[in-house]
């Protein structure tokens, strides 16, 4: 597997973004069944798809996506604090040093045993980014079966305040703390 990483983009995109974005609503939209926007028919971009987003993308050998995660920015309007603040007992954490994960995407077209390494590689690969970056903690919010699988990674992860009903879900928010141990955390876990 290959890892890149890329800057957000606005409009239709192309080349590999745009794989990530038709995988995003293979996932999102058609699987999950998320009200979420859609581009062309064929993209799930919504309006934290900016220029200042960042997209941790891994592929195949031959740059098929398999699968990401958007990353964004704390210090202006991302999902916990635009749309889901009543999901933390206290303030929403932001900072310069704080990141939101969003759109943990992994290629449904894969097999069960393939999305789990996928997974794994895309979580060890979140923390070496953080390290590599200056991050000290991303935030996010997750659907109660994922939210519980997050917590269980091994690395340092709590919940921000009690899950909520939202529509026919169950949501929470978590923020997970990342230290030079993170990465021997993740393999251990």
């Amino acid at each position: 597997m290959y890892l890149r990483t890329l800057s957000g983009t606005q409009g239709v995109p192309n080349g590999l973004l745009a794989a990530m974005f038709e995988a995003r609503k293979r996932i999102f939209v058609d699987l999950l069944g998320w009200d979420v926007p859609v581009v062309a028919g064929r993209y799930e971009v919504d309006q934290f798809d900016d220029p200042r987003a960042t997209y941790l993308i891994l592929t195949d050998q031959s740059g098929k996506h398999l699968g990401s995660a958007r990353l964004l920015e704390t210090e202006r309007p991302h999902i916990l604090d635009t749309l889901f603040p009543k999901l933390c007992e206290d303030a929403v954490p932001k900072g310069p040093a704080t990141r939101e994960i969003t759109r943990f995407a992994l290629d449904p077209r894969q097999n069960a045993r393939r999305r789990r390494r996928v997974r794994d590689t895309l979580v060890c690969a979140l923390a070496d980014h953080a390290l590599a970056s200056g991050i000290e903690a991303y935030t996010g919010v997750a659907e109660i079966a994922w939210l519980q699988q997050i917590l269980a990674f091994g690395w340092h992860c709590e919940p921000l305040g009690l899950p909520r009903e939202n529509g026919a879900s169950l949501l929470g928010a978590l923020r997970i703390a990342i230290t030079r141990e993170t990465p021997m955390l993740l393999k251990a876990g």
